[in-house]
């Protein structure tokens, strides 16, 4: 204790729990998903095809476990909160529990985000504990500010097994939980959200690069075929200025050899 710490002070940070080494753990493996372009949404504006970063990490100890996922989106930083989903198992009290607490924040929203991430723990947990149960959380309300994005959410959790409880008629409190591991539901819209494997990728790629070097050839033809049809033009419009002159000279001489 220094000389300007209060007894209380002290106990305090003596208190103060650590952070979790697991806390500030990185992906070590990354996928690429590609999200299917949709209709323009009246809230969240255009929604095109999109590429995104899928990054992920697993621990293992004999008492716990834990699986982080990470949405990373190219050229955009976000805040550290955001598009991280953590599955966190507790095997002394045999029990699952999603994170993070601060809630899950997905960008860009209304694209399937959600509940892929949501499936992708389900799964990967479901492989190994199937018999745990979940522990529930509280949904904030400062997270959903309007009806629409309240009911957008309720539908996200309870599509993948989860159930939602509200304190009141209010419908201001809510809470999720699910009874085991096993209820929950590890599929989603794959029309939105495909996973592409390495291979899917490197195809993908190859294919962009001959449509490029095909669409380079075609556009060569038509630069040739424009040349081509400008020289004509030329040679067109020359003949036909030759013409002229060459009528009007005709006209004048018949004129002279009338008025002779």
């Amino acid at each position: 204790m220094t000389d300007n710490q209060t007894p209380a002070e002290t106990a305090e940070t003596a208190t103060e729990t650590p952070p979790h080494p697991w806390s500030d753990l990185g992906p070590d493996r990354f996928r690429l998903l590609r999200l299917a372009p949709q209709p323009t949404d009246r809230d969240t504006g255009a929604r095109p095809l999109r590429f995104v970063e899928l990054g992920q990490v697993e621990r293992h100890t004999p008492r716990q476990s834990v699986l982080k996922l990470f949405i990373r989106l190219p050229g955009q930083m976000l805040s550290k909160k955001h598009n991280v989903l953590e599955v966190w198992a507790d095997h002394g009290a045999k029990e699952v529990r999603f994170g993070p607490d601060a809630g899950l924040h997905i960008e860009p929203v209304n694209r399937g985000l959600g509940r892929f991430l949501l499936a992708q723990g389900a799964r990967w947990a479901q492989r190994r504990w199937a018999h745990y149960l979940v522990e529930g959380g509280a949904l904030p309300a400062k997270d959903v500010p309007r009806e629409d994005l309240r009911l957008r959410r309720d539908h996200c959790l309870q599509t993948q097994g989860f159930e939602i409880l509200y304190a009141g008629p209010e419908q201001l409190k809510a809470s999720y939980s699910a009874p085991r591991v096993s209820t929950l539901r590890p599929d989603w819209n794959t029309e939105k959200v495909q996973v592409i494997e390495l291979t899917e990728a490197a195809a993908m790629l190859e294919q962009a690069d001959r449509n490029l070097l095909e669409q380079e050839h075609l556009l060569g033809e038509m630069q040739a075929r424009m040349n081509r049809l400008r020289r004509e033009d030329g040679t067109l419009r020359f003949t036909i200025a030759c013409l002229v002159v060459f009528a009007l000279f005709q006209a004048g001489l018949l004129i002279w050899i009338a008025t002779r």
